[in-house]
């Protein structure tokens, strides 16, 4: 046989992903690139015909000629059909295979491809096989008849394509085209038929080809070998399960009942269990469900765990809580200084249940700095009261199923958080620690918030619905309190559903204290340190909590303390040294340089530097606000990584000095020939909020006008667009801040007067407080002598204080 190269054309083309279309077989297509649509358009535009070629990389979107294999097939379009989502199904006909010479690069609508066809020139007749000299080819005979009888033992294992293979014999006269028909007709990779369609060699193609078909063989005989030897296993699994059932028949007629079997264990077990009527009988079904099912099943298994967990679940057993105020009171003095309002409100809880034995347990919230005592502070309470602790760990959980569980139908399914926890309690009413309540989070899995809105609901969650128990968990009498950083995260129905209390930072003094009852004793038995061992100073402890530390809480504080011990320990070991006193003088011998200095006020008025105040996670900070103006356009520049609050409220702020330079002899003209920069020091930290918005405008005020400040005054507090100073939170450690910075005056804003009655006099101590309702009020009192620069011409105006 003979192959020659004629024809060339410049035709569309198709780059195919994961198809190889043959010559001689009808076959439809679905297209959604643009091009490949645009190419189609084309071909029907013109002679019809349209080249077929397939990608080497399924992946490629866009392939060049290198990504493509280089013998494809010529084909004419029958039919184009147009679906949904841009989406067009072609019908094609292979006519030949063809060679791909190039692809025309100036056309980028479609692939338009130089292409040559090659001719097969052998011809076989129907029934007569004869070479072109007329002669009778023997070996085609041969291969023909070959690929028969491969093709009958390939239909052995694959019945279901026998009737379109065998027509593809009726008419087998040609071996090139009954090789092209099998390859485009059996199930094979698109990558076997692009090798069938590159071999234009009629006898390296049978080779191929046949070689292939003879693998597949092998390949469904070893499947069908597979498959029987799985059938005789379960065949023999069913043969044991049998005879095992007839053993414990056997067993059961002659009486041999010392080994309870896992249902009639269950049955023992129900009896034993405090629980309701209607528990019981769900309960007593699921056994009855457990003994139908065969022992060997994996249901067996899955219900097995679930009658478990119904059997340890504590239905109705309850723990006596103690009732003894007094006794209550002083355990959580011992384990704890301060946190007033957190043991005030379980007192009371304590009185009225010792009024009520029914009384409605709180659901309380402990909002707070990290390191203040909110998780200790409920292992005490559950001492107190002498009730169970289970604590809940909800950081990072994210999926409902951790709160109501998964359906027992999943593998692998369990109960919920909840529900697990009373399980481990093995009460009804323990104490419920929902820990870090503020650091959760939902995804496609769900809102687990959501979930816990019925938890947390004392109307509805006597009936709690545990997706894995299905039976209503009551969970009236858990007495539960979740704690949190902050509230910002928490959603609103949520945080309706409980009682707040907030947990300040800890002054200098509260962190004395406890430094001196409760961690150096802890660490120093921690440590295997006697009392005579090491001795820290009042003076040492101050020091620590003033130059090493920088914190809300006393976690820094306790591991300072723990390396003073730790360090002693090894100086007694090696140096055989006894009583070890740790000053204020020799502290750095232990902790090193200090780590922190105070940030305390400036020592002169300077212009445009105001200290304002800001709240932060790990308490007070006071803020530096600098403020430069300089000859320009009118720009105003803000940086030391402002927030967008932050930067509205310098906005704000000069706005309403704009609205009011006229008062202060400020030309009209000075914005539009001056720019005006407004920085905040530390610029790697962010900051964000308004209640820095007085203190901007101060700024303002005073490198506009050239007015120094007093550097002994601080202020915070939000300003409107006319001047009015809005409320802000976090004054504890606002004034803490300016108390340890050196602060004498105070300005706050008036309406947060109320909340002066619940600040410490400790923390009150030493500063002046000045309660403003508008920037004018703060003015006498931020400039020298309440007086401001007015203009160029010197002079100048005073505000007298209301």
């Amino acid at each position: 046989m003979e192959n020659n190269r004629n024809t060339t054309l410049h035709i569309p083309a198709v780059a195919l992903r994961g198809l190889t279309i043959l010559p001689d077989t009808i076959i439809h297509f679905d297209l959604s690139r643009r091009k490949s649509i645009e190419a189609v358009e084309q071909s029907m535009m013109e002679s019809q015909r349209i080249f077929l070629i397939t990608q080497k990389d399924s992946d490629a979107e866009d392939p060049n000629i290198d990504q493509l294999y280089h013998i494809g097939t010529l084909a004419v379009v029958k039919q184009v059909t147009k679906l949904p989502n841009q989406i067009v199904r072609v019908l094609v006909e292979g006519e030949k295979r063809a060679i791909l010479n190039e692809i025309d690069e100036e056309i980028t609508s479609y692939v338009c491809a130089t292409v040559e066809t090659l001719e097969e020139t052998a011809e076989v007749t129907d029934h007569a096989i004869v070479t072109m000299d007329g002669s009778e080819d023997v070996e085609i005979v041969a291969q023909i008849r070959e690929l028969q009888e491969l093709l009958e033992s390939y239909i052995r294992f694959h019945p279901k394509i026998a009737k379109s293979l065998h027509q593809q014999f009726e008419n087998a006269g040609n071996l090139a085209k009954l090789i092209d028909n099998l390859a485009a007709n059996l199930p094979l990779n698109y990558t076997v038929k692009q090798n069938v369609l590159e071999l234009v060699d009629i006898s390296q193609r049978y080779d191929y080809f046949a070689g292939v078909l003879y693998n597949e063989i092998e390949i469904a005989k070893i499947k069908t070998n597979l498959a029987e030897n799985i059938k005789a296993k379960v065949e023999k699994n069913q043969k044991e399960y049998i005879l095992r059932e007839q053993l414990g028949y056997i067993r059961e007629e002659l009486g041999d009942d010392h080994s309870f079997s896992d249902a009639e264990q269950f049955q023992e077990d129900l009896k034993k269990l405090k629980a309701s009527k209607e528990v019981k009988e769900k309960i007593r079904k699921e056994i009855s469900r457990f003994k139908s099912i065969g022992g060997n099943s994996s249901e067996s298994s899955m219900q097995r765990g679930f009658l478990e967990t119904l059997l340890e679940l504590p239905w109705d057993k309850t723990s006596s809580d103690k009732m003894d105020i007094t006794r209550a009171e002083q355990i959580l003095n011992e384990d704890h200084y301060g946190l007033d309002k957190v043991k005030e409100r379980i007192l009371d809880f304590l009185a009225v249940r010792s009024l009520t034995s029914d009384g409605e347990s709180p659901i309380l919230c402990l909002v707070g700095p990290p390191g203040t005592g909110k998780t200790s502070i409920a292992h005490s309470v559950a001492n107190a009261l002498n009730k169970k602790y289970v604590r809940v760990s909800l950081g990072g959980v994210r999926d409902e199923a951790e709160i109501r569980g998964h359906r027992k139908t999943y593998v692998g399914a369990m109960p919920g958080r909840i529900v697990n926890g009373l399980r481990s309690a093995g009460v009804k009413n323990p104490l419920f620690l929902l820990d870090e309540i503020d650091k959760m989070s939902s995804d496609y899995k769900g809102d687990t918030a959501s979930a816990l809105l019925e938890v947390l609901d004392s109307e509805q969650n006597s009936r709690f619905r545990d997706h894995y128990v299905e039976i209503p968990v009551d969970l009236s009498q858990v007495l539960f309190i979740a704690t949190a950083n902050s509230t910002e995260t928490i959603p609103r129905p949520l945080l309706d559903r409980m009682e707040l209390i907030e947990i300040n930072s800890y002054t200098a003094n509260e962190k004395f204290h406890i430094a001196k009852q409760f961690l150096v004793k802890k660490e120093m038995k921690k440590n295997g340190l006697a009392d005579k061992n090491v001795t820290i100073s009042d003076n040492a402890l101050k020091s620590i909590i003033q130059y090493y530390t920088r914190e809300a809480g006393v976690r820094e504080l306790e591991r300072k303390i723990d390396e003073i011990c730790r360090k002693s320990a090894r100086r007694i070991l090696q140096e055989k040294v006894d009583g070890i006193k740790v000053t204020s003088g020799n502290l750095e011998k232990y902790l090193g340089i200090k780590k922190y200095l105070l940030d305390k006020a400036n020592t002169e008025d300077q212009i445009g530097i105001v200290r304002g105040l800001a709240w932060t996670s790990v308490g007070g900070e006071t803020l530096q606000i600098e403020v430069n103006v300089m000859p320009g356009k009118g720009d105003l520049e803000l940086t030391g990584q402002l927030g967008d609050v932050m930067k509205e409220s310098a906005i704000a702020g000069l706005s309403f000095i704009r609205s009011i330079s006229e008062q202060y002899g400020i030309p009209g003209s000075f914005y539009q020939e001056n720019d005006i920069h407004i920085h905040i020091p530390e610029g790697a930290v962010p900051k964000d909020g308004p209640s820095a918005g007085i203190t901007m405008a101060i700024a303002l005020l005073s490198a506009i006008t050239e007015t120094p400040v007093k550097a002994s005054v601080a202020m915070t507090g939000e300003i409107t667009l006319r001047g009015r100073v809005l409320p802000i939170g976090g004054l504890k450690e606002k004034i803490l801040a300016a108390k340890t910075a050196g602060i004498q005056t105070l300005l706050i804003p008036v309406e947060n007067e109320k909340d002066m009655e619940e600040i410490p006099q400790e923390i009150k101590s030493g500063i002046n407080f000045i309660f403003i309702e508008n920037m004018r009020d703060a003015i006498p009192y931020a400039f020298q002598d309440g007086m401001i620069k007015t203009g160029k011409s010197g002079k100048t105006t005073k505000k007298e204080r209301k």
